[in-house]
């Protein structure tokens, strides 16, 4: 038997106790991480779980949705002012509070709405706060005050750990449920069971929240109050923290709408920036600093050349100028997040850092989200926000040489800044007016490469960059989209989004583009011109064979509904004796058809056209059994398709006011979506007839005829012979993929997703 002398084991009695020490930390880090982790992945989860939950009630006006992001921004700001007041009280006190707080929110549980219907005449400023608060307030508020108040309570269990390290998991948490939603649970759970899901999983977050409580210190560091021994930040500093996460949070909003209006329109698209954006946070609060100083420091030279780049706008690469724009946004985010780590507070103060941060990013949001489109006819404030983002972004010379040639004295560096200016100014000019022709066709592009000469040399300084990078971006995009302003009524936005209208001399044709989607060509010139039907609604089309129809099925006065007013081409079919509503949720698009120097489809066709404003699926609701002969679905060409009109409650709704004999026209056209399965499990299980049919120009067509694809179905499979037997080559509707029929428990665009990049091959 061996044995060890005394000393031996004397000596290494501290080894074990430190290894016994690492290892007791190395735990409660694990069951924190574990606790943040669990309670930021049910915060994702919960917003567009609930979206889906309100969307039939609530329709998908613009008012509803900005109402329900300010709820959300709102419980969030509680949440971590809740758990920055905690602080004023011991350490025991914050976990009796707070798991008292996290239990009475449980009495919400299940998650789900209020059994309440708002009002016709509601105001959704006042509606929708009260039925979210009242719905998931409780619950929302509870968990968002998880990350700072955790990161606290981990301080004080183990002193000699970074906290803020936890906030990295928070955000992977984050990231995980944002993913999760629409690629797991969506279409692989129904919502009843989404709220079970989530409920569990809170029921979880107690438990976890509970054992963390349990390992806080012992004794009188438990009982006593926390007083934070470093000094309090200056105001100064915490406009700083809040500067730099609006920049961020904005920029991520302002990348998702100038890449769904200017780039390309996919869906889900949203979920790549949020992502990144999320991510960012995760490599700016990590514990190893190398990848996050590494983006950093290149962040200036990326916004600088990545900035102009998508400012020029080229739809001719549209993933390639996604991915750039996607770039562009995680540097800035990792390189003004590690800013804020850098400038973090002792752990003492960190949740007052946290409450900054989120004071920032609700500000970003709301800039981006709710000002922006009231502000701007175009996405200015994706510029807006770079130029920030160069101005915020921590500067260092890229090399020694140039940091020498700038600090040598204050005269050299104000030189400097005004020789940069002289610079800048001189090749924005050449680049937007070639005088001489002096650089030929390629003027932009040399100056522009020139100014990014001019910016590698600038980085490092402050002012000086800042003009190079606003140069470069005015150069590159900024003064065309100026342009268009200028000139009037060329562009008009909303919170649905940016309407750009052009002419095209040569053809004779005006156009309205929705983003990137075609919504509308109407042609210049006499009256019989200016109304012939055109792009996806011509006389062979689907929606033509119908409406030309309607005579011999339902006599001179059929009642015509549509839902999606676009330019008002539609309104072109109507005949003496006819009645004819529009729905339109968009008051943008209202003012465009109605205005006669824009479009004139309803000034010459239906000039008394009655138009429902707001969501359609709650103008039918509200309207009379039988009250229609024909209604048109018109609202599935882009990249938002909204899933509540295409439901089999929905349909219910079509089939009570069409009546037993009406006709329901569903336009199914579209570049990213395969929607014909799910219209056909839709009629399958509600009694339908129907077929479709898929128009191709023909020879004699005029040019801004348009390939488009319309399903029709009637209750009466009379009627729809009747309408098959007349022309066209409609056939039978088919489910090339299996998909469940849509329902306001369950719907998922996923399964109907087409091959991106198909669309864009030559």
């Amino acid at each position: 038997m061996s044995t060890q002398p005394v000393g031996d084991v004397a000596a290494a009695g501290p080894e074990i106790e430190e290894n016994a020490a690492s290892d007791a930390r190395g735990g409660v880090r694990w069951l924190f991480v574990v606790a943040i982790l669990s309670g930021s992945f049910l915060l994702f989860l919960v917003q567009p779980m609930i979206a889906r939950m309100a969307l039939p009630r609530l329709g998908g006006a613009p008012a509803v949705w900005n109402s329900a992001m300010l709820v959300y921004q709102a419980l969030l700001l509680g949440g971590y002012a809740y758990a920055h007041w905690l602080g004023r009280v011991s350490l025991r006190h914050q976990a009796m509070i707070h798991l008292g707080v996290l239990a009475l929110a449980a009495l919400w549980l299940p998650i789900g709405l209020m059994d309440v219907t708002p009002p016709p005449d509601g105001e959704p400023a006042i509606w929708v706060p009260w039925l979210l608060g009242a719905s998931i307030g409780p619950l929302f508020f509870a968990v968002a005050a998880q990350a700072p108040l955790l990161q606290r309570w981990f301080a004080a269990s183990a002193p000699a750990l970074n906290p803020y390290a936890l906030y990295a998991a928070s955000n992977i948490g984050s990231f995980g449920g944002l993913i999760a939603y629409p690629l797991l649970v969506e279409p692989n759970m129904a919502l009843s069971s989404q709220s079970l899901l989530w409920s569990a999983g809170y029921a979880f977050v107690i438990l976890m929240v509970a054992a963390c409580a349990w390992a806080l210190p012992r004794g009188a560091a438990r009982a006593e109050r926390q007083v934070p021994a470093s000094p309090a930040p200056g105001w100064r500093r915490v406009g700083h923290w809040i500067a730099l996460a609006m920049v961020p949070s904005g920029l991520m909003l302002a990348t998702s709408t100038f890449l769904t209006t200017d780039i390309v329109a996919v869906p889900l698209l949203w979920v790549l920036p949020l992502g990144l954006y999320l991510l960012s946070f995760t490599i700016a609060f990590a514990t190893r600093r190398a990848v996050a100083d590494t983006i950093t420091l290149i962040a200036p030279v990326t916004i600088l050349m990545f900035g102009g780049v998508m400012m020029g706008g080229q739809h001719e690469y549209p993933f390639l100028n996604a991915l750039i724009a996607l770039t562009l946004l995680f540097a800035v985010a990792v390189a003004l997040h590690t800013q804020m780590y850098r400038l973090r507070p002792d752990p003492d103060r960190l949740t007052g850092f946290y409450l900054a941060m989120s004071v920032g990013g609700a500000l970003g949001g709301v800039f981006a989200g709710l000002v922006a489109p009231v502000l701007f006819d175009w996405t200015y404030e994706y510029p807006i926000l770079i130029v920030a983002a160069g101005a915020l972004a921590p500067r260092a010379f890229l090399l020694g040489a140039i940091a020498r040639l700038w600090r040598g004295s204050p005269r050299a560096e104000a030189v400097g800044t005004a020789v940069t200016i002289a610079i800048t100014l001189a090749l924005v000019y050449i680049g937007m007016f070639n005088p001489g022709g002096m650089l030929g066709a390629r003027a932009e592009n040399i100056a522009f490469l020139a100014l990014g000469a001019v910016g590698v040399v600038t980085v490092g300084t402050r002012i000086p960059y800042v003009v190079v990078l606003m140069g470069a971006l005015f150069l590159f995009g900024v003064y065309r989209s100026l342009m268009l302003t200028i000139d009037g009524d060329i562009r008009t936005r909303s919170y649905f989004g940016v309407y750009t209208i052009r002419d095209y001399p040569d053809q004779q044709i005006r156009t309205l583009a929705h983003g990137t989607t075609l919504h509308g060509v109407q042609f210049v010139g006499d009256r019989v011109r200016r109304t012939q039907p055109t792009s996806y609604y011509m006389p062979g089309s689907g929606i033509g064979l119908a409406l030309q129809a309607l005579p011999e099925l339902y006599g001179q006065n059929a009642r015509v509904g549509a839902v999606g007013l676009g330019t008002g081409t539609l309104a072109c079919y109507a005949m003496p004796g006819q009645r004819w509503r529009f729905y339109e949720i968009d008051p943008a698009v209202v003012r465009i058809a109605r205005d006669r120097g824009k479009f004139s489809f309803l000034n010459d066709c239906l000039p008394d056209a009655d138009i429902a404003l707001g969501d359609a699926r709650l103008s039918l609701a509200a309207q009379a059994d039988d009250s229609l002969d024909l209604l048109a679905l018109d609202a599935f060409s882009s990249d938002a398709v909204p899933m509540h009109l295409m439901t089999a409650e929905a349909f219910e709704t079509y089939g009570r006011v069409l009546g037993e004999r009406g006709l329901l026209l569903v336009h199914i056209s579209n570049r990213f979506l395969d929607l014909e399965p799910v219209v056909f499990a839709t009629a399958r299980g509600g009694g339908w007839y129907g077929g479709k049919l898929t128009y191709h120009p023909q020879p004699g067509d005029h040019s801004e005829a348009t390939t488009s694809d319309w399903i029709a179905l009637s209750r009466d499979p009379a009627v729809f012979a009747e309408l098959v037997s007349r022309d066209g080559d409609w056939q039978a509707i088919r489910a090339r993929r299996k998909v469940e029929a849509w329902t306001d428990d369950y719907s998922s665009i996923v399964p109907v997703l087409r091959p991106l990049l198909s669309e864009f091959r030559d």
